[in-house]
């Protein structure tokens, strides 16, 4: 059997479509939860393998991956850092908002979300452009000569693997907090209803807290 959906009258409250294998929507609002924290779970796991790959081969050539690491531009880190936490808070506001019903603030808190997901593209934009120019680049094409090192190339390989992948997942969650954000412009939600609201917040965290990892990893130590 399958329940429906939605109000038929103007400016009735949002009733979510709840799938025919689910007994009623709360269950099904706690099978999206509990998909959302295995996916997590997997995508922790696939960042923790390049965790794993940089601590060996930091191991394997220290002094390498310290001079390589002085390379980056620790400003526009730290600046990135900042705007990645705040667009955390933004998110996480906006379940707030969500649970009160309040959609303007949603649309809002989100709007500010992906903005401050543009801005770290852009800045790190910025340092891929640097980092071509000077040719510090990964494996082979790496050619910076004022640091020639074995293992050099290594750290850069990882620098571009690890934060080209995390880019990636920032624009995925760009893309989750847009369509999250046009539901909120139509007012599917409210105090009983902001399940997508959560899980996008959920994963934008993700990208926040992976981010917290690969800052010092890459850029301080």
């Amino acid at each position: 059997m399958q329940s429906s959906s939605v109000a038929g009258t103007p400016g009735a409250p949002h009733v979510p479509h709840v799938a025919a294998h689910f007994a009623s929507r709360e269950v099904q609002d706690h099978a999206a939860r509990l998909g959302m924290w295995l996916f997590l779970a997997t995508e922790i796991l696939l960042f923790a393998g390049l965790f794993v790959c940089y601590a060996n081969y930091r191991f394997a050539f220290p002094d390498a991956f310290a001079a390589a690491s002085r390379e980056l531009d620790l400003t526009m880190g730290t600046i990135n850092t900042l705007v990645l936490i705040t667009s955390s808070f933004t998110a996480a506001m906006a379940v707030h908002y969500a649970k009160e019903g309040q959609n303007k603030q949603v649309v809002w808190m989100f709007v500010l979300t992906i903005l401050m997901a543009l801005g770290f593209l852009v800045i790190k934009y910025f340092e891929y452009s640097h980092k071509f120019h000077v040719h510090q680049l990964p494996g082979p094409y790496y050619a910076y000569d004022k640091i020639q090192l074995p293992g050099v190339s290594m750290y850069f390989t990882i620098y571009f693997l690890s934060t080209g992948l995390h880019a990636f997942h920032v624009i995925i969650g760009m893309i989750v907090l847009g369509w999250v954000t046009l539901k909120a412009m139509r007012n599917e939600f409210n105090h009983s209803n902001y399940t997508a609201v959560e899980l996008g917040s959920m994963y934008w965290h993700l990208v926040d807290l992976v981010w917290i990892f690969l800052f010092p990893m890459l850029y301080l130590i």
